[in-house]
């Protein structure tokens, strides 16, 4: 009776298998997504190459699976094991080699493109081993159902749980090890694998021992992956849902990279925050409610609390990780002293694009701080349809400045964020500036009418910003000079295929 027992379990074993390989096969797919974007620039090119090689190599595995004959059983705990191995160990891998690679692109597909056709393999081959313990009708029906819940299951707890608590490298040696604990107690609880078990058991120890050293070691092996992708000493890292958030230091400056694209520098942020904030200001009639939207960092609320006038900031930023951590470090809060702490500031952390069609409050002035527009999801914050959203937010007099990217290394998408404010009714007055970290960089003032003034009130004791360099970021040299682009729309993002065309030569 109890081996009866046994063996009317077997089954339903399989088909759990089926719903945790499932789980597994997609985290591998948004573990290398996810690290692409970390580290080769957070493009909509990245994730959609990946899914389709993916996807691809998946459906080379299938028919691969055709070939493989005899004890099947014995394949399948082969092919957990190498999975287990490749996608496990591909973020840590792929991040100690990033920097040492000759080409890193085409070793992270060979790692995408093994691991699909490992997973590909995976479930032709449980039906087959399937085949003759369950009806043909039910086994496609229950086998399919087992592995569309896990692949549900991998896409909600991937960026809900997985990437904030246990981070890119201990999420995929943590499905790794799952693989491995299917490949063991299949193993055990199957009789037809009895003489294969020696070795196919020496192969899950060693397999467990390697993705057991690289749980362990996760943090030691980002901290040397950033150790040489930053020149500086990095001293606060941390994944979000969202972004990978890095600090450095060295002798000079303190820097912040989000997903490896440098936001500032403490040398000489404050010429970007001063002329991002007080330019706009200076055509405000009187202001009191200002909207912020992105600028988690603090910085450009430093410069706005500079206005005794201002009763109500609101700051918008996607990510609670990052205002979280402008607020603690004592660090960053003497950089942006104290602003985002300060009771006229509200924090909010919402999504922008869907926030602004919900408020109801009527601004003197908006300031829009978004990272550049290197992917779709943030390329539609710089479209028509987002700016009419802000028309709405406007007083009568009010004012927007956009950061805008550069002018002189990306002419089309300036002056594409200038035409599609321009297309929504707004009258708009570009200006520009250097800043030594980043080289020429841009901005748009968009106005409903041109009452902006040159000789307006600014705070004492800027360390750039005077009425002079004021005059002189209105200029545009012959190398900087208006280029015709078509309008950024939702249906069209032509702002994003600018952006990477243009900032293409200097990726990594």
């Amino acid at each position: 009776m109890a081996d009866s027992g046994s063996t009317n379990h077997r089954p339903l074993l399989l088909l759990i298998s089926v719903f945790i390989i499932a789980t597994c096969g997609l985290i591998y797919e948004l573990v290398a997504g996810t690290l692409a974007s970390y580290l080769l620039g957070d493009s909509v090119m990245q994730f959609s190459t990946i899914i389709g090689v993916y996807l691809f190599s998946m459906g080379i595995g299938s028919w691969l699976s055709k070939f493989l004959e005899g004890n099947l059983l014995k394949w399948f705990i082969r092919i957990e094991l190498m999975v287990g191995i490749i996608g496990g160990l591909s973020a840590p891998t792929l991040f100690i080699l990033f920097e040492f690679a000759a080409s890193f692109r085409l070793l992270l597909y060979t790692f995408v493109s093994l691991t699909g056709i490992l997973v590909g393999l995976e479930i032709p081959l449980l039906m087959r081993i399937l085949e003759n313990r369950i009806a043909f009708k039910e086994l496609v029906s229950q086998v399919f159902t087992f592995d569309y819940i896990g692949a549900l299951l991998a896409s909600l707890i991937f960026p809900l749980v997985l990437v904030p608590y246990l981070g890119l490298i201990r999420t995929s040696v943590f499905f790794g090890f799952l693989n491995v604990g299917i490949a063991a107690i299949l193993l055990y609880q199957f009789p037809e694998t009895r003489p294969f078990r020696p070795s196919l058991l020496a192969g899950i120890v060693a397999t467990a021992l390697m993705l057991t050293t690289g749980f362990v070691f996760a943090d030691r092996i980002m901290s040397f992956a950033e150790g040489q992708s930053f020149q500086d000493r990095v001293i606060y890292a941390k994944s979000t849902p969202y972004q990978r958030i890095v600090l450095t230091q060295n002798h000079r400056d303190m820097r912040l990279y989000l997903n490896g694209n440098l936001q500032f520098s403490s040398a000489d942020e404050y010429r970007y925050h001063e002329a991002l904030v007080h330019p706009v200001m200076q055509g405000a009639q009187s202001p009191e409610k200002v909207l912020v939207l992105g600028g988690g960092d603090g910085l450009a609320v430093r410069e706005l609390l500079k206005y005794p006038s201002l009763t109500s900031i609101r700051l918008v930023d996607l990510d609670p990780g990052m205002t979280r951590l402008f607020r603690q470090n004592s660090r960053l809060r003497q950089l942006n002293r104290n602003s985002l702490l300060s009771p006229k500031v509200q924090v909010i952390n919402a999504d922008a694009f869907t926030w602004v069609r919900t408020d109801t409050t009527r601004y003197d002035v908006i300031i829009i701080d978004f990272p550049d527009p290197s992917n779709y999801s943030i390329g539609k914050l710089y479209t028509t349809t987002f700016y009419q959203e802000l028309d709405h937010l406007l007083r009568p007099a009010g004012v927007v400045v956009v950061q805008s990217t550069s002018p002189f290394v990306a002419p089309k998408s300036y002056w594409c964020i200038n035409h599609t404010l321009q297309a929504v009714g707004f009258q708009t007055i570009p200006y520009h500036l250097y800043v030594p970290s980043f080289g020429e960089w841009g901005y748009v003032l968009a106005l409903r009418n041109k009452h902006w003034r040159l000789n307006g009130w600014l705070p004492p004791n800027l360390r750039y910003l005077n009425q002079q360099t004021l005059r002189d970021m209105l200029h545009f040299p012959t190398d900087m000079a208006e280029v015709p682009t078509e309008v950024n729309k939702l249906n069209n993002q032509a702002l994003v295929q600018y952006f990477e065309e243009e900032w293409a030569p200097y990726a990594n």
